[in-house]
C-alpha cells in the first residue's frame, strides 16, 4: 500500500507540474511569460503554451482588444476669451507592443488610462485655450479634435514610447460652467420676454386699428343704408301722394270716406282705446251710420 500510495502521489505531483507549465492564451489578449521578474516572452497568438513551472516562470495576460477611455475630470478649462468651459471626452486606443507597455507604463490597463487620461487632458486644454467658444462648439471642432489626437500620438511615441496606439479621440460635450449657463438662460429668457412683449403691444395696437376702421366702416354703412331707405321711403310716399290725388280728385266722394277710415284708425286702432261720444250727435261716425231713408 505504501508503494502504492507513493506512486499515485508521485503521479499526481507530475500531473500538478505538467500543468503548471501549460497555458491558454485567448485570442483578445496578449500573454507575457516573466522569468524571475523579467518578461522572457510575449505571446502573441491564441492557443495552448508551454512554460517553465513556477516559480521560475509566470504568465500574465494583457487585453489587445479595443479599449475606451472615458473622461474623468470635470475642471472647467480656458477658450482664448477667458470663458470657463467644461468638456467631455473619450479616446479609443489600443496596446499593441506588450513589452514596451509594461516597461514604460504599467502591468495592467488601469495604469495605462491613468496616464492616458492626464495626457488627453493637457491636450485638451492647450488646445482649447488657443480657441474661441464658437471656434470650439462648431467651426474647428473637427479640427480641435485632429489636433488633439496628433498630440497625445507623439506623446505616447516619444523617448519612451508606451507600446499603444491611438486610434480616436472625440470631444463629446463643451458647455459653459454651471454659474455661466444659468447667466445666460436668464439673459435668454429676458430677451424672449422683452420680444414677446413687443409681439403682443404691437399686436394689441393692430387689434385696435382693425377694431377702429371696422367701426368706421360699420357707421359709414348704416349711415348709407339709412340714406338710401330714406330716399327710398321719400320716393315711395310721392309716389304715394300722387296716386291718392289722382284717385281723389276722380272721387271726392271716395276720399272723404278713406279720410274717414284713417281718422277711425287713428283714434280707436290700438287695444284699450276708449271714446266717449255720441255718434249720433257728431258727424264724426256719419259714414259708419245707415242711410236714412228720404222723406216725402
Amino acid at each position: 500500500m505504501n508503494k502504492v500510495g507513493f506512486i499515485g502521489t508521485t503521479l499526481l505531483i507530475l500531473l500538478a507540474l505538467v500543468a503548471s507549465t501549460m497555458f491558454v492564451v485567448d485570442q483578445r489578449q496578449f500573454g507575457v511569460v516573466y522569468q524571475l521578474g523579467q518578461i522572457q516572452r510575449v505571446i502573441t497568438e491564441p492557443g495552448l503554451s508551454f512554460k517553465l513551472p513556477p516559480p521560475v516562470q509566470n504568465v500574465r495576460y494583457i487585453d489587445k482588444r479595443l479599449l475606451t477611455l472615458d473622461s474623468m475630470d470635470t475642471e472647467p478649462v480656458l477658450t482664448a476669451e477667458k470663458q470657463r468651459v467644461v468638456i467631455d471626452w473619450y479616446v479609443r486606443w489600443r496596446i499593441t507592443d506588450p513589452q514596451a507597455y509594461i516597461r514604460n507604463v504599467g502591468v495592467d490597463e488601469s495604469a495605462g488610462a491613468t496616464q492616458l487620461n492626464r495626457v488627453v487632458r493637457n491636450a485638451f486644454q492647450e488646445e482649447i485655450n488657443r480657441r474661441t467658444v464658437r471656434e470650439l462648439i462648431s467651426t474647428r471642432r473637427e479640427t480641435l479634435m485632429a489636433d488633439v489626437k496628433r498630440e497625445v500620438t507623439e506623446a505616447v511615441k516619444g523617448a519612451k514610447p508606451w507600446g499603444i496606439d491611438i486610434v480616436d479621440v472625440r470631444l463629446t460635450r463643451a458647455d459653459y460652467v454651471e454659474s455661466i449657463t444659468e447667466s445666460v438662460y436668464t439673459r435668454m429668457q429676458t430677451e424672449r420676454q422683452r420680444v414677446a412683449n413687443e409681439l403682443r403691444s404691437t399686436g394689441a395696437a393692430e387689434g385696435e386699428q382693425i377694431r377702429a376702421d371696422a367701426d368706421r366702416q360699420r357707421e359709414v354703412t348704416v349711415a348709407n343704408a339709412y340714406r338710401d331707405a330714406e330716399k327710398v321711403r321719400g320716393e315711395g310716399d310721392a309716389e304715394a301722394t300722387r296716386i291718392y290725388g289722382e284717385s281723389f280728385g276722380k272721387d271726392p266722394q271716395f276720399a272723404q270716406f278713406y279720410r274717414s277710415l284713417d281718422a277711425y284708425k287713428t283714434s280707436v286702432g290700438k287695444k284699450g282705446d276708449v271714446l266717449v261720444i255720441d255718434p249720433a250727435a257728431t258727424e264724426f261716425f256719419s259714414n259708419m251710420r245707415a242711410p236714412q231713408p228720404s222723406r216725402r
